[in-house]
């Protein structure tokens, strides 16, 4: 009993440390983004050092089991590297630069609500709404995104802006630059959920994961370095030595890209892609306690009870997607038996 409660426990305790990981990465990141490295380029280095530290596992280890390479298994690693390096992590660099780690993945939050809509979109998930499990998953996610906006609502310099009548020149580029970012984290959030469901579907496809984390990295080097020499074609830019930016580039390369987009592709194809998104919302909780306890920054009531609200989100979330994999365990074990029986009887 006791390994079948560990077994069971490893896919929550891997996708909590992954959000420790996200969690320490915006905070690295927002230092190096506001002492004026440029995010596209360090985009790109960051999927380069992620390609250089999974790419001798995935040579090693899946070099008798790789699958045959097709153009469409191509095209959708392309598609991949196009939503994950590219969108996805220069709109949120963008974002955070205008703003603050918490406010940041405060917005991303809301991925777990998009990933659920477009997986039901994308027949991934069911549509049963008579299910209770169904109902859970569907007011949970609703649930995570008003604690995401209670939290965004409560930090956010935005609200005053609006608010006031007198528009100074200050207060009007605060309130611009946080409008901004809101768009660019809503933009990115949306890309990031569409990686996470076309990550699920190509995994089936393409079941070497060390593989197929390599070509997105390989990819997205390609594809973000294009970008960043088109937006930042002074090369002093792309100047780095063994300093912050180096820590910065090559944590997030290791542990968001490589470390992060193996793990949850092992974990969609052992849960499912709404279960790996699930914990999306931790990654604000953690930062806003480390920036309380170690940055001395303000919580506020509000951001404490979108916390909480958050929590309830999640646990409820998780409490559907546990229903599913216990129904469809049911099914499997009910459908082998009776093809025992027939097979018996014949």
């Amino acid at each position: 009993m006791g390994l079948k409660m560990s077994e069971s426990a490893k896919p929550y305790f891997a996708m909590v440390c992954l959000q420790f990981g996200y969690a320490g990465m915006n905070l690295v990141t927002k230092v190096v983004l506001d002492r004026g490295l440029s995010h596209f380029v360090l985009v790109a280095y960051r999927n380069a050092f992620a390609m250089a530290a999974i790419a001798p596992f995935a040579l090693l280890s899946e070099r008798k089991v790789r699958p045959k390479m097709t153009f469409s298994i191509f095209m959708q690693i392309f598609v991949l590297a196009l939503l994950g390096p590219v969108i996805d992590q220069n709109l949120y660099y963008a974002g955070l630069k205008l703003t603050s780690p918490t406010f940041a993945s405060a917005v991303t939050s809301i991925v777990p609500a998009l990933t659920f809509i477009i997986s039901i979109i994308c027949r991934m998930e069911k549509v049963e709404m008579r299910k209770v499990r169904f109902q859970a998953k569907v007011v949970g996610s609703l649930v995570i995104v008003v604690g995401a906006m209670l939290m965004i609502l409560s930090k956010s310099p935005l609200i005053n802006f609006l608010r006031s009548h007198l528009i100074h020149k200050a207060s009007s580029s605060v309130g611009e630059d946080y409008l901004k970012a809101t768009v660019f984290l809503l933009i990115a959030s949306f890309s990031w959920a569409s990686f996470f469901v076309l990550q699920a579907a190509t995994s089936k496809r393409y079941s070497s994961h060390l593989s197929l984390s390599t070509m997105v990295c390989f990819m997205g080097t390609l594809e973000s370095t294009a970008l960043a020499f088109v937006m930042e074609p002074n090369l002093s830019a792309w100047n780095i030595a063994f300093d912050m930016n180096l820590l910065a580039s090559a944590y997030a390369g290791i542990m968001s890209s490589s470390i992060a987009y193996y793990v949850q592709g092992m974990m969609t194809k052992q849960k499912s892609v709404v279960f790996v998104t699930a914990f999306n919302p931790l990654i604000v909780i953690i930062v806003s306690i480390i920036s309380f306890l170690i940055l001395c920054q303000r919580l506020y009531l509000g951001g404490v009870l979108g916390m909480v609200i958050l929590m309830v989100g999640v646990c409820v979330v998780l409490w559907g997607k546990e229903g599913d994999e216990e129904e469809n365990s049911e099914e499997k074990f009910v459908g082998k038996l009776l093809g025992q029986r027939q097979f018996g009887g014949t």
